[in-house]
């Protein structure tokens, strides 16, 4: 993966521009399994198998791929117990619980205009 570098522009915390740090990012958390783990750990701790069966329907892959990515934006810390079978644990960091609070405002506006958005979806749909 080819990450951006921050240069001190200010160029790299603009979101509309293709080529900004902050794009990167944002495309990282901006995907519906990355909302749906971190909307999953809370402020809980959860081991893989249990993350993967609270976000119903992920694959072992892309758990895995979207816990690394939470791990290196530092939204989410991993700890490895050294037993057999080894045990690994999953928590989010400060910056994970501040993006958390985005995420609740997010699944608090579907479950408001849910009947809203169904309604629309049936009169567009015919």
């Amino acid at each position: 993966m080819v990450t951006k570098q921050l240069s001190g522009s200010s160029d790299e915390a603009d979101l509309r521009r293709a080529d900004s740090l902050a794009r990167e990012i944002f495309s990282d958390v901006a995907n519906k399994w990355a909302l749906l783990i971190i909307e999953a750990l809370g402020e809980r701790t959860l081991r893989f198998s249990e993350l993967r069966d609270e976000v119903e329907g992920i694959s072992h892959k892309m758990l895995t791929q979207n816990l690394r990515m939470l791990e290196r934006n530092g939204l989410a810390e991993r700890k490895v117990y050294p037993t057999v079978p080894p045990r690994v644990e999953y928590t989010l960091t400060q910056p994970g619980q501040a993006l958390r609070a985005t995420v609740d405002l997010l699944c608090d506006w579907t479950h408001r205009y849910f009947g809203d958005i169904e309604t629309a979806r049936r009169r567009f749909d015919t």
